[in-house]
């Protein structure tokens, strides 16, 4: 692990590194630059002075027989930086609620939920019949929204009003107009109107000079690392020529310090295609609330959690593998701590 710190980054520095490591056997090095208050220096990350430096270190790492491994953003807590935008970014679900009575009318502006970076999108409109004040235990890591241990599925039955039927649950997206205005006939009863949308969830790659700094890409989307690939690694493998996949061997992502997301723009057909049913009426349940049995309900917060993995790994790491092998290079992982199962996830690198 070779860090470069904060843009204090000289020819003669990277020249005699190099040269301590040929020296005494080591055979390459893994560049990472970061900034843990280390006093800025003159070179901001990736801008022209930057890339001449790297072009430098990787013919120095030829001239020499060593091989450099770039990680592939700046800090080491994933995969992000200015180049990405909100809609790039790492999404989570996020719902405002509103309590309607039938039977009657309802007409009203359901509130928008939050955003981040100024980027929102809506995902859907449901009438779910109201429930007691029980919640799933740990909904946050159940439904994605952090990182960590799930626990056990909760296996006990609950009182009837503390459970929504999905045969009730009514889908009203296409009758919101795009400013939240919504008109319903209620059904006699209790109903919660839930308002569905995704958006950015600001998690930033860390830690990162601010020259290098930005949102961390989508992790369940190909478009994702591909905006990522395109704003760094792309430049410095054109930039290298004929040394990309010679001296410039790999790239890395390192440890995952970057939370959870639990959505995609195309979340709803991966879902589909990967656990075999439409997510969409189940939504409820990422508010902890339960649908049909508590049963239920953790059976479709596992199915969210296994889609998210598999998304990581196919649409992530597998993809940056297949990104990085169209130029020579190969994908190290330091494959640890993320909302996946470890295993599949180290196994699409080259070098866990």
């Amino acid at each position: 692990y070779w860090f470069w710190l904060n843009g204090n980054i000289t020819r003669e520095g990277i020249t005699a590194d190099l040269e301590s490591m040929a020296r005494v056997g080591i055979g390459g090095a893994l560049i990472m630059e970061v900034d843990q208050g280390i006093p800025l220096g003159p070179v901001p990350f990736m801008g022209e002075e930057w890339r001449a430096l790297f072009s430098h270190a990787v013919a120095e790492a030829a001239r020499l027989g060593l091989e450099i491994n770039m990680n592939n953003d700046a800090g080491w807590n994933g995969s992000g930086g200015p180049w990405i935008t909100p809609a790039q970014s790492m999404q989570k679900v996020v719902f405002t609620t509103v309590d309607v009575t039938g039977p009657g009318r309802f007409e009203g502006v359901l509130p928008q939920p939050e955003t981040v970076r100024d980027h929102y999108a809506d995902i859907a409109v449901l009438a779910v019949p109201a429930v007691g004040d029980f919640r799933i235990e740990n909904i946050q890591v159940k439904a994605c929204y952090q990182t960590g241990g799930a626990g056990p599925a909760e296996k006990r039955e609950l009182p009837g009003e503390m459970v929504a039927d999905p045969a009730r649950l009514v889908d009203l997206s296409a009758r919101m107009a795009p400013d939240g205005r919504l008109a319903w006939d209620a059904p006699e009863g209790k109903w919660t109107l839930i308002r569905f949308g995704h958006t950015s969830t600001g998690v930033e790659n860390m830690p990162s000079p601010e020259s290098g700094r930005g949102l961390e890409c989508d992790k369940l989307a190909r478009e994702g690392i591909e905006a990522q690939f395109a704003g760094m690694m792309a430049k410095l493998i054109a930039d290298n020529g004929e040394q990309a996949g010679k001296a410039l061997a790999a790239t890395h992502i390192d440890s995952w310090e970057n939370g959870a997301q639990n959505w995609t723009p195309k979340m709803r057909g991966e879902f589909e295609r990967l656990r075999g049913y439409d997510p969409l009426p189940w939504l409820p349940v990422m508010t902890g609330r339960v649908l049909g049995s508590l049963e239920q309900s953790e059976r479709f917060l596992w199915d969210l959690r296994q889609t998210v993995s598999d998304l990581i790994v196919e649409n992530y790491a597998g993809h940056l593998r297949a990104l990085a092998r169209e130029h020579g290079l190969r994908l190290s992982i330091e494959a640890y701590g993320g909302p996946c199962d470890d295993m599949p996830y180290a196994g699409v690198c080259d070098e866990p």
